[in-house]
């Protein structure tokens, strides 16, 4: 099959405007997209994979109501935010078994696609999301960091607030948390030595010197192409409210360019939203999103982030630094 008729994937929940736009982008290109959500199998997704005897690489199909992707023939697939596997139908304990075989089976299928291009691949988004990883990977890139500690010692976290204050508390993870029925989303907040009691001995918890910034920068990566945005608001966590946003273009110092891309080779990624504190021309990394949302900054800044994202899945392969 030709590279004009492959494929490009798209692995994503269905309220997805990020994924919209760049499979928009792509069917104006006439390049052929095939979207699902892993967490429609069984029930509107199926997929039957064959390996062995002949066949040194997987065969078979991944079939939705309209369209089919020849296994084969993928020539990228873009990994976004699909939802989890279910089986309402089952009880408790079925349900779990056959989650797992949904996850190892059809995920090992789509995380294993010969000569495709992931952006980014499961496996390694999982290994970049953890933020210790993270944390680690960025200082042997050569990235300032903030003091940080992850402790689940009441003693050690009072000490690091004394010692590094103004501290603020950053969860490691943010999982579906509901209260009366409405997802709840847990801040970035200050914290004082004396609000910290013996609670924290019950899970980790992350704690980080507050950083005195003049502004916010995020630098959305795309395969070689790098987007720096900065963003200046009066808000400690930029993300909780977007009305109170100015945006500007501003270069990418050559020794951040560096550690970018020294941070994404150790993560096997080609893409990556960083997050940088800006303290006059200091950048001090906060974090790096392997699945980052970056398509509401397109329009005040006119950087072509789709047009990137629709280059480097068209094209399937991608030059390295």
């Amino acid at each position: 099959m030709t590279q004009g008729h492959r494929p490009v994937v798209v692995v994503t929940n269905l309220e997805d405007p990020t994924a919209d736009l760049v499979i928009a982008e792509l069917h104006d290109r006439g390049v052929p997209v095939v979207r699902f959500d892993s967490g429609d199998f069984p029930a509107t997704l199926s997929c039957s994979a064959h390996i062995g005897g002949e066949l040194t690489r997987w065969g078979g199909s991944v079939a939705t109501p309209s369209r089919v992707a020849e296994l084969g023939d993928v020539r990228s697939l873009y990994y976004r935010r699909p939802s989890g596997f279910v089986f309402p139908h089952l009880d408790e304990q079925d349900a779990r078994f056959a989650v797992a075989q949904a996850r190892y089976g059809l995920g090992g299928v789509l995380a294993s696609l010969p000569d495709c291009l992931y952006v980014n691949h499961p496996n390694r988004i999982g290994d970049a999301e953890y933020k210790p990883a993270g944390l680690a990977a960025a200082a042997a890139s050569g990235f300032k960091l903030p003091p940080t500690l992850i402790t689940n010692r009441p003693d050690e976290a009072r000490n690091f607030v004394k010692e590094h204050g103004p501290v603020i508390f950053k969860p490691l993870s943010v999982p579906l948390y509901l209260r009366d029925g409405v997802s709840q989303t847990v801040r970035i907040a200050e914290v004082a030595a004396e609000e910290i009691d013996d609670a924290v001995a019950g899970t980790m918890h992350l704690f980080q010197a507050r950083v005195d910034k003049d502004a916010d920068v995020r630098v959305t990566v795309v395969g070689e192409r790098i987007f720096a945005v900065r963003i200046d608001c009066d808000l400690l966590d930029w993300r909780t409210d977007y009305s109170t946003h100015t945006y500007s273009v501003i270069p990418t110092p050559p020794d951040v360019e560096r550690a970018i891309f020294a941070y994404l080779r150790h993560f096997g990624l080609v893409f990556g939203a960083f997050d940088f504190a800006l303290t006059r021309d200091e950048w001090t990394f906060i974090e790096c999103n392997p699945s980052g949302q970056w398509a509401w900054m397109e329009p005040p800044t006119g950087l072509p982030m789709t047009a990137a994202l629709a280059d480097l899945l068209e094209r399937g392969t991608h030059a390295t630094r």
